[in-house]
């Protein structure tokens, strides 16, 4: 199934879904409205809440709490998206300025917490204490990762390892989450809401690591950010450590150099040809896709219908995608 294919399948979802988040986002402040509409409004792939609404239907689930899920974890995502773009000085984001080039870090971070808090207004009317606790786990473990991921950059004696609980904290976690609350409202036992959970938190890395490799072999408009921000901003990511494994001297040296000083006095365009032929990026590549593999294999806990096809479908979109 393309991507297109799965969101006609639950075409009527998506368009409660639009209409929840265009409600909720409703605030007396003017410049909250203006910031939150920008940042959701700037499209996006919407994922998180897709899985969301996908796992429940795979679960047989017929009501419609898992609609208002769906919008509180998009607004879980959109929170620390604002908060990612301040902490990273970003730019550039799905082919637009940024939040905060628009309206400043002040505006974006506080609007980051509108968000956030908004979301925890939702949880408590869908009214299950099990949604509330992992949803509150996650994003205690989200900004973990946030502080794991300040504190690796600039590092370049960063691991393989350091990186793998970066992302698996920081991006996977979210999708573990939206998948298990899926399982739990639809009243699953524990064996499928533990699938669903690890179908989440593996489509997660995947995800990441492509996100990662794209960063030096993706286009700039396809990817609508900046090619090279990772190495600008001194992020080990996965295609560099690995080349630092596998690169001789002159290499390690000019990565490490890269690392610590933020790409500031190295040749970008050198350092990303070294990544090539070291094989990082294809190494990296092949991780995701391992990762790909496993999170279809834990859906065979799940009824074989069109929504299992589609969540199946969406772990193999995650790592041939161009964007």
């Amino acid at each position: 199934m393309q991507l297109e294919d799965i969101r006609d399948l639950v075409r009527e979802d998506l368009q409660s879904l639009d209409r929840t988040i265009l409600d909720r986002l409703a605030s007396d402040v003017v410049l909250v409205n203006q910031v939150a509409n920008y940042i959701i409004a700037g499209g996006g792939k919407r994922l998180s809440p897709l899985l969301v609404v996908l796992g429940a239907r795979a679960c047989g689930y017929e009501g419609g709490r898992h609609v208002e899920a769906a919008a509180i974890v998009e607004f879980i995502h959109t929170a620390t998206l604002l908060h990612d773009d301040v902490v990273d000085s970003s730019e550039l984001r799905r082919g637009k300025d940024t939040a905060n080039s628009v309206f400043g870090n002040e505006a974006s971070v506080l609007v980051g917490d509108f968000l956030y808090s908004r979301a925890f207004q939702m949880i408590t009317q869908v009214g299950r204490d099990r949604v509330l606790e992992t949803l509150a786990n996650a994003t205690n473990v989200i900004a973990e990762g946030e502080v794991l991921q300040l504190m690796n950059c600039g590092d370049p004696d960063t691991t393989e390892d350091r990186y793998l609980d970066v992302i698996r904290r920081k991006t996977a976690m979210l999708f573990e989450a939206g998948t298990r609350i899926a399982a739990i409202l639809a009243e699953q036992p524990r064996e499928i809401e533990d699938a669903l959970a690890e179908y989440g938190q593996r489509l997660g890395v995947a995800f990441q690591l492509v996100d990662d490799v794209l960063d030096y072999r993706g286009d700039t408009d396809e990817m609508g950010k900046n090619m090279g921000d990772d190495l600008a901003e001194g992020k080990p990511t996965l295609p560099l450590i690995l080349t630092m494994h596998k690169g001789d001297d002159d290499v390690r040296g000019d990565i490490r150099k890269a690392i610590e000083n933020g790409g500031d006095g190295v040749d970008d365009e050198q350092i990303k040809a070294a990544i090539g032929a070291s094989g990082g990026l294809d190494n990296a590549y092949e991780m995701a896709q391992q990762e790909a593999t496993a999170a279809i294999e834990a859906l065979s806990a799940l009824p074989d219908t069109p929504f299992r096809t589609a969540l199946e479908s969406l772990a193999l979109i995650a790592v041939e995608r161009s964007s």
